[in-house]
């Protein structure tokens, strides 16, 4: 399993990841991204890779 997380610093919830994620991990909650089904999470790591903020960690636990 992996943790997905993103900085809400950083995040200016352009939807990049929402939009790129094949699992559909993440939602926008807020104006922000939010993982809402890290179960689903395969680690292809494309949400982080196309961030612009570079606002997205991906982490096995």
């Amino acid at each position: 399993m992996y943790m997905v997380t993103v900085d809400k610093g950083k995040c200016d919830g352009d939807g990049t990841c929402v939009n790129v994620c094949p699992q559909s991990v993440f939602k926008l909650d807020g104006g922000k991204a939010e993982p809402v089904n890290m179960s689903e999470c395969i680690n292809c790591l494309t949400c982080a890779e196309n961030c612009p903020q570079q606002a997205i960690t991906v982490a096995e636990i």
